[in-house]
């Protein structure tokens, strides 16, 4: 990953808070409460301190709030994708996957897993997508399948938090920089 935020971690405790809601109120998928929440947890010594906000938010959660944020996140390459209707950050992962150049195999045998997958766990399979290309985000879904809703909510959680990481480098200077 380059350092390739606009921002350095002094603009960003500078920012009013609105502006920081606004910015990065889609860092969680459609969970604006998040950056509300850290907002309130400045100011920031480092990125680094910034990404631990975000993720102490999502820790501090229960366990049916966490399948809430779950729950906001889009199937991949399903209706939403093929609607033209992701957030424009999961529009980005779902394309730096090669989710858009799926055949129509792939498409099938990916909408049925996504199907399996919320049956069982009644919430959509979560996966860094910018992490993953189409092979492994097929076998990481068939994978999950076999996991206990307990694990794979923790596991869901943890794949929203690598989310979150890339996306807050999108808009803050890395502390490498």
């Amino acid at each position: 990953m380059s350092p390739n935020g606009i921002l350095s971690i002094l603009e960003v405790n500078a920012l009013p808070t609105e502006q920081f809601e606004w910015l990065f109120g889609n860092v969680i998928e459609h969970c604006p409460e998040a950056a509300g929440w850290v907002a309130t947890k400045r100011p920031f010594l480092s990125t680094e301190s910034l990404r631990n906000a975000f993720d102490d938010y999502l820790d501090k959660l229960k366990n049916h709030e966490k399948e809430n944020v779950l729950i906001k996140h889009p199937d991949l390459a399903g209706k939403l994708a093929e609607e033209g209707k992701l957030t424009t950050e999961s529009q980005n992962e779902q394309k730096c996957a090669g989710l858009d150049e799926m055949t129509r195999e792939e498409k099938q045998t990916l909408a049925n897993l996504n199907a399996m997958y919320k049956e069982k766990f009644h919430f959509p399979f979560v996966i860094c997508a910018r992490e993953n290309k189409v092979a492994a985000i097929l076998s990481g879904i068939e994978n999950r399948l076999n996991n206990s809703p307990e694990t794979e909510l923790e596991v869901g959680i943890q794949e929203v938090k690598k989310i979150c990481r890339i996306r807050l480098l999108d808009v803050v200077w890395s502390d490498a920089r």
